[in-house]
Protein backbone atom coordinates (compact mmCIF):
# COMPACT_ATOMS: atom_id res chain seq x y z
CA UNK A 1 0.00 0.00 0.00
CA UNK A 2 1.57 3.40 -0.63
CA UNK A 3 0.98 6.90 0.62
CA UNK A 4 2.09 10.25 -1.01
CA UNK A 5 1.03 13.82 0.12
CA UNK A 6 2.41 17.21 -0.57
CA UNK A 7 3.67 19.60 2.41
CA UNK A 8 3.45 22.96 1.32
CA UNK A 9 5.35 25.58 3.57
CA UNK A 10 3.32 28.86 3.89
CA UNK A 11 3.04 32.05 6.09
CA UNK A 12 0.84 30.41 8.34
CA UNK A 13 3.01 26.87 8.82
CA UNK A 14 2.26 23.51 6.19
CA UNK A 15 -0.33 22.42 4.17
CA UNK A 16 -0.67 18.97 3.27
CA UNK A 17 -2.84 17.77 0.46
CA UNK A 18 -3.08 13.71 -0.59
CA UNK A 19 -1.59 13.27 -4.26
CA UNK A 20 -2.10 11.07 -7.14
CA UNK A 21 1.03 9.87 -8.50
CA UNK A 22 -0.34 8.03 -11.52
CA UNK A 23 0.26 10.36 -14.24
CA UNK A 24 3.00 11.39 -12.83
CA UNK A 25 5.98 9.47 -15.19
CA UNK A 26 9.05 11.84 -14.79
CA UNK A 27 11.17 13.37 -11.79
CA UNK A 28 10.34 16.84 -13.84
CA UNK A 29 6.57 15.84 -13.47
CA UNK A 30 7.02 15.47 -9.95
CA UNK A 31 8.56 18.02 -9.20
CA UNK A 32 6.24 20.16 -11.61
CA UNK A 33 3.19 19.02 -9.48
CA UNK A 34 5.24 20.19 -6.00
CA UNK A 35 5.42 23.47 -7.58
CA UNK A 36 1.81 23.56 -8.25
CA UNK A 37 1.22 23.56 -5.04
CA UNK A 38 3.11 26.69 -3.78
CA UNK A 39 2.62 29.38 -6.01
CA UNK A 40 4.62 31.56 -3.92
CA UNK A 41 7.72 29.25 -4.79
CA UNK A 42 8.01 28.29 -1.27
CA UNK A 43 9.51 25.02 -0.28
CA UNK A 44 7.46 21.89 -1.43
CA UNK A 45 7.76 18.33 -0.13
CA UNK A 46 6.31 15.25 -2.02
CA UNK A 47 6.51 12.67 0.77
CA UNK A 48 6.18 8.95 -0.27
CA UNK A 49 6.10 6.05 1.37
CA UNK A 50 5.35 2.10 0.94
CA UNK A 51 4.26 0.14 3.89
CA UNK A 52 6.76 -1.66 5.69
CA UNK A 53 8.93 -1.27 2.64
CA UNK A 54 10.60 1.98 1.93
CA UNK A 55 9.87 5.93 1.89
CA UNK A 56 11.40 8.93 0.07
CA UNK A 57 11.01 12.47 0.70
CA UNK A 58 11.50 15.06 -2.62
CA UNK A 59 12.10 18.66 -1.43
CA UNK A 60 11.45 21.35 -3.96
CA UNK A 61 12.45 24.63 -3.38
CA UNK A 62 11.18 27.16 -6.31
CA UNK A 63 12.67 26.39 -9.40
CA UNK A 64 15.66 25.08 -7.70
CA UNK A 65 16.77 21.24 -8.82
CA UNK A 66 14.12 18.82 -6.40
CA UNK A 67 16.90 17.42 -3.84
CA UNK A 68 15.87 13.83 -3.15
CA UNK A 69 16.09 10.74 -0.33
CA UNK A 70 14.89 7.54 -0.63
CA UNK A 71 15.51 5.02 2.61
CA UNK A 72 16.09 1.76 0.63
CA UNK A 73 16.74 1.83 -3.09
CA UNK A 74 16.41 -1.73 -3.52
CA UNK A 75 13.05 -1.95 -2.81
CA UNK A 76 12.13 1.69 -4.07
CA UNK A 77 13.24 0.14 -7.44
CA UNK A 78 10.58 -2.78 -7.31
CA UNK A 79 8.17 0.05 -7.18
CA UNK A 80 6.68 1.93 -10.07
CA UNK A 81 6.72 5.45 -7.82
CA UNK A 82 10.14 4.28 -6.49
CA UNK A 83 11.74 4.19 -10.15
CA UNK A 84 10.12 7.90 -10.00
CA UNK A 85 12.52 8.48 -7.59
CA UNK A 86 15.68 6.58 -8.92
CA UNK A 87 17.34 8.57 -11.23
CA UNK A 88 20.70 7.27 -12.94
CA UNK A 89 22.19 10.39 -11.18
CA UNK A 90 21.17 10.20 -7.68
CA UNK A 91 22.08 6.27 -8.23
CA UNK A 92 25.64 7.48 -9.76
CA UNK A 93 25.32 6.79 -12.92
CA UNK A 94 25.67 8.26 -16.61
CA UNK A 95 22.04 9.11 -18.51
CA UNK A 96 21.22 6.50 -20.15
CA UNK A 97 23.39 3.74 -19.30
CA UNK A 98 21.26 1.13 -18.50
CA UNK A 99 23.04 -1.67 -20.00
CA UNK A 100 26.21 -2.85 -21.77
CA UNK A 101 27.80 -1.01 -24.47
CA UNK A 102 28.59 -3.14 -27.69
CA UNK A 103 31.79 -1.19 -28.16
CA UNK A 104 33.15 -2.93 -25.02
CA UNK A 105 31.50 -6.34 -25.24
CA UNK A 106 34.71 -8.79 -25.75
CA UNK A 107 33.49 -11.05 -28.64
CA UNK A 108 36.30 -13.83 -28.89
CA UNK A 109 34.00 -16.52 -29.93
CA UNK A 110 33.32 -17.87 -26.70
CA UNK A 111 30.08 -16.13 -26.93
CA UNK A 112 27.85 -19.16 -27.60
CA UNK A 113 27.78 -20.12 -23.87
CA UNK A 114 31.36 -21.81 -24.05
CA UNK A 115 32.99 -19.74 -20.85
CA UNK A 116 36.23 -17.93 -21.36
CA UNK A 117 38.82 -19.53 -18.92
CA UNK A 118 39.16 -15.76 -17.66
CA UNK A 119 35.40 -15.84 -17.10
CA UNK A 120 34.63 -19.12 -15.73
CA UNK A 121 35.03 -17.60 -12.07
CA UNK A 122 35.52 -13.69 -12.75
CA UNK A 123 33.17 -11.18 -11.90
CA UNK A 124 29.77 -10.61 -13.35
CA UNK A 125 30.38 -9.75 -17.25
CA UNK A 126 29.75 -6.17 -19.21
CA UNK A 127 26.56 -6.89 -20.13
CA UNK A 128 25.15 -7.62 -16.71
CA UNK A 129 22.95 -4.46 -15.42
CA UNK A 130 24.28 -2.08 -12.39
CA UNK A 131 22.76 -3.21 -9.29
CA UNK A 132 20.76 -0.57 -7.22
CA UNK A 133 22.41 -0.55 -4.19
CA UNK A 134 20.35 -1.85 -1.10
CA UNK A 135 19.69 0.86 1.66
CA UNK A 136 19.59 4.54 1.56
CA UNK A 137 20.50 6.75 -1.51
CA UNK A 138 20.14 10.87 -1.91
CA UNK A 139 21.03 13.65 -0.09
CA UNK A 140 20.32 12.54 3.60
CA UNK A 141 20.38 16.41 4.81
CA UNK A 142 17.38 17.07 2.68
CA UNK A 143 15.67 18.05 5.69
CA UNK A 144 18.24 19.51 8.35
CA UNK A 145 17.58 23.17 7.85
CA UNK A 146 13.94 22.26 8.54
CA UNK A 147 15.44 20.26 11.90
CA UNK A 148 15.57 16.63 10.61
CA UNK A 149 19.47 15.87 10.94
CA UNK A 150 21.09 13.46 8.38
CA UNK A 151 21.20 11.30 11.34
CA UNK A 152 17.89 10.82 12.35
CA UNK A 153 16.69 10.37 8.72
CA UNK A 154 18.90 8.13 7.93
CA UNK A 155 17.50 5.81 11.18
CA UNK A 156 13.18 6.33 10.70
CA UNK A 157 11.88 3.19 9.34
CA UNK A 158 8.11 2.26 9.54
CA UNK A 159 6.78 5.48 10.68
CA UNK A 160 9.28 7.49 8.90
CA UNK A 161 6.68 10.24 7.85
CA UNK A 162 5.01 11.04 10.22
CA UNK A 163 8.00 11.09 12.39
CA UNK A 164 8.80 13.91 10.04
CA UNK A 165 5.83 15.53 10.05
CA UNK A 166 6.07 15.62 13.73
CA UNK A 167 9.64 17.18 13.95
CA UNK A 168 8.06 19.94 11.32
CA UNK A 169 5.27 20.26 13.14
CA UNK A 170 2.84 19.23 10.28
CA UNK A 171 1.79 16.12 11.85
CA UNK A 172 -2.04 17.25 12.24
CA UNK A 173 -2.43 18.30 8.71
CA UNK A 174 -0.63 15.49 7.49
CA UNK A 175 -3.34 13.23 9.60
CA UNK A 176 -6.16 15.00 7.97
CA UNK A 177 -5.20 13.56 4.02
CA UNK A 178 -3.96 10.45 5.44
Amino acid sequence: MYFAALLARTEDGWEASDTELDDVETLSDLADLAREASPDEDTVLVLIEQEDGWFGVVRVDGEEDPRIYVSDAAAAARSSYGEILLTDELLGREPGDDGADLDALDLDGTEDGEPDDEDADGPATAGSAEAVPHGPVGDAQVLEDLGVSEKELRSMTSDALNEIAEVLGASEVLETVR
